[in-house]
């Protein structure tokens, strides 16, 4: 792992995502390793053109001091997205704690403060995500096959621990979110899924799987070895009709189970 020290010239920046009106990644890169993260798109404007995506990580060593320079001069206190194009929690955030020093900031501030995250070291700062307002934690749940997800998030924590992340969060009074994305047909068992979500989460948000994330070359070579039978269909490709069945579907899940659904997302 390719690891950094930068110092950005900004922390805090506009969001063009549904739900959030500000954005604050501390981090550029992921360890996680995900085979279908969009967020290697970012590349070619960090200087990593020759990186290798999953392989770098670029610490912003002086963001929480920027983002308290930056919040008292926003006017409009809009929801801020921590991990919009990286994962605030991933194993590094251990040793430099830069998530858990804005969490402080934009608490001390009162903005309204929603995270996402594939890792359960988010339960870390439970003290400070209760003091804050409006404040909601989502986790990432693609899958709950444990030898899938080796695959397909190899260095990200296990669906059980994010389940279980999930219920400590809830059970302290946070509101809590799951986020279904990217449905991977024939490896994302929905039904399944919302079984083990129900009564640890709030409602929830669903993405459809984009061919268009940039390593969709990479991405079928991995499926096609590690599960061959599903290489026709994604081959093949998936159509309207296919996730307007899959919208369907969600929508049924979501009122048997109680859950709230805020965006069903297609690509």
């Amino acid at each position: 792992m390719k690891i950094q020290e930068i110092k950005a010239k900004t922390i805090l920046t506009k969001s063009k995502l549904p739900e959030a009106d500000y954005c604050v990644n501390p981090y550029i890169g992921c360890a996680h390793g995900c085979i279908y993260c969009y967020a290697r798109f970012m590349k070619r404007f960090t200087g990593h053109n020759n990186d290798e995506w999953g392989k770098f990580i670029d610490v912003k060593v002086n963001s929480v001091g920027l983002l308290e320079k930056q919040l008292p001069r926003k006017p409009a206190k809009g929801t801020i997205l921590l991990g919009s194009v990286t994962d605030a929690y991933q194993p590094i955030e251990r040793k430099y704690a830069l998530t858990r020093s804005i969490v402080k900031v934009i608490s001390k501030h009162q903005y309204p403060l929603s995270i996402l995250t594939k890792s359960d070291l988010v339960v870390r700062d439970v003290d400070i995500l209760k003091k804050t307002i409006d404040c909601e934690v989502g986790l990432t749940i693609t899958m709950l096959d444990k030898k899938k997800a080796k695959v397909i998030e190899p260095l990200a924590v296990s669906p059980e621990r994010r389940l279980i992340a999930l219920s400590k969060l809830k059970q302290v009074g946070i509101t809590t979110y799951a986020f279904i994305g990217p449905i991977l047909p024939g490896i994302t068992d929905l039904s399944q899924i919302f079984t083990e979500l129900a009564g640890k989460i709030d409602f929830v948000m669903v993405e459809s799987l984009n061919p268009k994330f940039g390593n969709w070359d990479k991405f079928f070579k991995t499926i096609s070895m590690n599960f061959p039978n599903l290489a026709p269909l994604y081959k093949t490709g998936f159509d309207k009709s296919y996730w307007d069945e899959t919208e369907s579907l969600v929508k049924s899940l979501c009122r048997k189970h109680n859950i709230k659904l805020k965006g069903f997302y297609r690509h």
